[in-house]
């Protein structure tokens, strides 16, 4: 009987079929974008899609790139452990949103880079750029292998599917069309993930409320489980989940993976106009609250049907991370199709994601490493060369996977990355962008601190976990089980693994600096990067430099601006030419002698 427990069905033939069938397909749409587009082999059109790219697709390859195969797995098993607080991220999604559109799309745009860490060369110096760079690498690569990893281990102890032969897999149909493609197969391959991602959370919400008697029915059930208090005004900072570190870090978190992380800054610069680019942004925004609203929804549906029998207290699954794919093999296993449908979802977001690193990788190691200093390398050497270093990151990829293991709770290590690294830089970004007497020494030291800082909370919150008094996991109960392995009571917070045990033995900073709320992780370092590099860069003599490039600093008429600049490909490659000029001249008082500039200038004035 569903939901009291027990052995769950594994794959039939017609699962094995449809997973197959649809990761194939999404692929193969990607690799008839990059056949369809074999006559432009540039370097340009192979990252950034020839700039030629709309706002819908852009929008919801925006979406699915950091809404993997870990929102699909752990967003639903929050809901079930935490309730709904997590829904309150659709405030940081919009604050984040609104920030990224009109600060940091203008200025990215304008300057008509390629990489996000060119900024930092042109702003503060070359060093800073390549440890911006070299960041950027750490991050992303063990990030890709925790959403390689955790998706894989949770369906394959569920599903029976091999572990390392998904892995592989996995990496192997990523570099397939990322080498061949770029940019625009990833684009329009991750438009259709995010429809079979959002698919299979439908087809969990429907069955469910087929079963349970309804959507009110599941509502109820939550309301009475303890699962919708989701307004928590508390102002304690080492509070895992409140409105305070939802709305405050998660905007600041957020807005330093959409702001500055490449795999995005490298979408919405593809746009053919800075119209398009912001309205990216705001239907990616959508795109988001629709996300995890469904998300959230089928956690409710997990809790309805398991409110009475917990699998992992039971002891028929190992983690919660394993709670979505169980339910879907208990509750879908009569229609031969639907379960592997789900599991496609789950895979859909993991080969986005992953497909999504790959490019971006490529990008920065380019543009950032290689041409600045092989400066004569033909177009088809380049093509060759971003071919070659799509497979070298897909494998490198799969190898972070083994890294990934020792991480816990796929959702909570996933976003943790995030702010540890990320913070420092976002703060880095806004020195220069907001700050014209800051230097690079300023900077320099300022990300150098910040980074230490949030390495020291995050890893310190990793090996002493947060007690559950401040993550406040919710009961769960046993009492309908058809066989318990012990009495009804509420478990230890899900990313405590063998890898980080709850220890007798806590440091004084255990249960102060290292349980801050993982959320703050990016605000620490943000905070810090920008506060410290001020005060260092008065001391180096910032408040002495006065010549610098306005199109390096956010500008008013950016703001709420969709039509002022980018309305024709003719105005921006008129505007994107201006900028060359005077950024090649290292000062901006160049532009006041050089008459050609002036001209160019001229005519792009609105």
């Amino acid at each position: 009987m569903v939901g009291t427990g027990g052995p769950v069905a594994t794959f039939s033939v017609w699962d094995y079929v449809v997973f197959a069938g649809t990761i194939l397909g999404a692929s193969g749409i990607g690799l008839f974008q990059a056949i369809r587009g074999r006559k432009e082999t540039s370097s340009a059109e192979f990252l950034l899609g020839g700039r030629q790219m709309t706002a819908v697709p852009v929008a919801m390859s925006l979406t699915a790139s950091f809404m993997s195969g870990i929102t699909v797995i752990g967003t639903p098993t929050e809901a079930y452990r935490f309730g709904v607080p997590f829904w309150l991220f659709g405030f940081s999604y919009a604050i984040m949103s609104v920030v990224t559109a009109e600060v940091f799309v203008p200025l990215f745009y304008r300057l008509g880079i390629t990489s996000a860490y060119e900024y930092l060369e042109m702003r503060f110096s070359r060093p800073i750029r390549i440890i911006g760079t070299s960041m950027y690498i750490a991050q992303t690569a063990l990030y890709t292998g925790l959403v390689i990893y955790a998706p894989a281990l949770a369906l394959n102890q569920i599903t029976g599917l091999n572990l390392w032969g998904v892995l592989v897999a996995t990496g192997a149909v990523c570099i397939v069309y990322c080498a061949l493609g770029g940019l625009k197969a990833v684009i329009w391959t991750d438009v259709i993930q995010m429809v079979i991602m959002l698919a299979g959370f439908v087809a969990v919400i429907a069955r469910g409320a087929v079963l349970q008697g309804g959507l009110a029915k599941i509502w109820e059930d939550a309301g009475r489980g303890g699962r919708l208090e989701a307004f928590d005004f508390d102002p304690d900072p080492l509070k895992r989940h409140t409105f305070w570190t939802i709305v405050l870090g998660g905007s600041v978190m957020w807005a330093s993976i959409y702001s500055i992380n490449q795999s995005q800054v490298q979408r919405y610069i593809s746009c053919k106009s800075l119209g398009h680019a912001k309205m990216s942004l705001y239907v990616n925004m959508v795109g988001l609250w629709v996300t995890v609203s469904l998300a959230m929804f089928t956690g409710l549906t997990m809790f309805s049907i398991y409110k009475n029998c917990d699998p992992l207290t039971n002891g028929d699954i190992g983690t919660y991370d394993q709670m979505l794919p169980y339910l879907v093999m208990d509750i879908l296993a009569d229609y031969p199709g639907i379960p592997g449908l789900f599991v496609a979802a789950a895979y859909s977001g993991t080969l986005s994601t992953v497909s999504s690193s790959i490019n971006a990788l490529v990008a920065v190691t380019v543009e950032d490493f290689i041409l600045p200093v092989c400066k004569n390398l033909s177009e088809k050497q380049v093509t060759w060369m971003n071919m070659g270093l799509s497979v070298f990151f897909g494998a490198l990829c799969i190898g972070m996977a083994g890294v990934a293991s020792v991480l816990g709770n796929v959702l909570q290590a996933a976003l943790s990355i995030f702010g540890m690294i990320s913070g420092p830089l976002l703060g880095l970004y806004l020195l220069g962008m907001l700050f014209r007497t800051s230097n690079s020494i300023g900077g320099l030291v300022g990300l150098i601190l910040g980074l230490v800082l949030t390495l020291w909370v995050g890893v310190g919150s990793l090996i002493f976990p947060p007690t559950d008094e401040k993550t406040n996991p919710l009961q769960v109960s046993t009492v309908g089980c058809n066989s318990t392995l012990g009495p009804n009571f509420t478990t230890a917070a899900p990313w405590t693994s063998a890898a980080t045990p709850q220890t007798h033995v806590r440091p004084p900073l255990a249960d102060s600096w290292y349980s801050l709320s993982y959320l703050y992780f990016a605000v620490v370092g943000t905070l810090t990067t920008m506060v410290t590099g001020l005060l260092v860069s008065t001391i180096t003599g910032g408040c002495k430099q006065e010549h610098r490039n306005p199109d390096l600093f956010v500008k008013m008429n950016d703001l709420i601006c969709f039509g002022c600049r980018g309305q024709s490909e003719e105005s921006d490659v008129a505007e994107k030419a201006a900028t060359d000029f005077h950024l090649k001249a290292g000062d901006s008082t160049f532009k006041d002698f050089d008459p050609m500039v002036k001209d160019v200038e001229e005519a792009t004035k609105l």
